[in-house]
């Protein structure tokens, strides 16, 4: 295997490769010119560079970070903000520019991302960052089940419709959508099934008539006539669990357990 940085001058070039969740990969090195290797074709982004890696072999998380400037082409700040790289995939790597010979220093998920006009941050999690999930519930009024995910029971087809986007208004974060009972979208989400958002979960902030206003940025080219999946909302309290989905034997919280409250309150007297 290739020995990197063990003579004076080496012919080592940064790479990073982008999965996005809609399928769409991008590659990335810090040469001066583009690099071809591994069936990808890995562009010329001298300013956009790896700020640190770090690696260990506990079961710490290997922290890392990404950051440029918003000049190339495949990512520009409207495609940061219509969240098209959220929880995208990543591998940070070094290639030899002249052999194409690589190896991948890291590897692991897009996390928060900052940008002020200029440029970007980018904060990348490793898979050990599944580790310091917390796995024990805690209480809380409302279910902490996800609608019609584990625990809720419910059959996510049932509450799920194919539709069609007859209009699209970009700059109040909207989108119309006929025919579909608005009363019970209130807290759902909108899938888009193809354009520059497809497969990512749009939740639905409010409706007004046939209009749903997401709680994300709507790409600008997005166009009327896509085609989206869309799910009833719940605002997972017990009485819509009872009443609506009668679906109270699988209710996960705990809507009569007393707040902190209960310890600040004064003893009421008898008599």
């Amino acid at each position: 295997m290739r020995v990197f940085f063990d003579r004076e001058l080496d012919t080592a070039s940064t790479y990073w490769r982008v999965y996005r969740r809609d399928g769409v990969t991008l590659g990335f090195c810090s040469h001066d010119r583009p690099l071809v290797f591994g069936g990808l074709t890995h562009r010329a982004a001298p300013g956009i560079l790896p700020a640190a890696v770090r690696v260990t072999t506990d079961l710490s998380d290997d922290s890392a970070g990404v950051e440029g400037a918003l000049t190339h082409d495949s990512i520009s700040e409207k495609d940061l903000a219509a969240g098209l790289f959220d929880d995208a995939a990543i591998e940070i790597g070094v290639v030899d520019w002249e052999t194409r010979e690589h190896y991948a220093l890291y590897s692991g998920t897009i996390g928060r991302i900052e940008d002020d006009t200029r440029g970007f941050t980018a904060e990348l999690r490793s898979a050990k960052a599944a580790l310091d999930q917390d796995l024990v519930p805690r209480t809380s009024p409302t279910c902490r089940a996800l609608f019609c995910g584990p625990g809720c029971g419910l059959s996510g087809h049932r509450f799920t419709s194919l539709v069609s986007v007859t209009e699209v208004n970009a700059d109040l974060n909207q989108v119309q959508i006929d025919a579909i009972g608005a009363e019970r979208l209130v807290d759902g989400q909108v899938r888009f099934l193809a354009g520059p958002q497809t497969g990512l979960a749009f939740g639905i902030l409010s409706v007004s008539g046939s209009w749903l206003t997401l709680d994300r940025p709507i790409h600008p080219h997005l166009a009327p006539g896509v085609r989206a999946e869309l799910r009833e909302g719940c605002d997972h309290t017990l009485a819509t669990c009872a009443s609506r989905f009668d679906n109270a034997a699988n209710f996960r919280g705990e809507p009569f357990l007393p707040g902190n409250d209960l310890l600040a309150r004064y003893g009421q007297g008898s008599g």
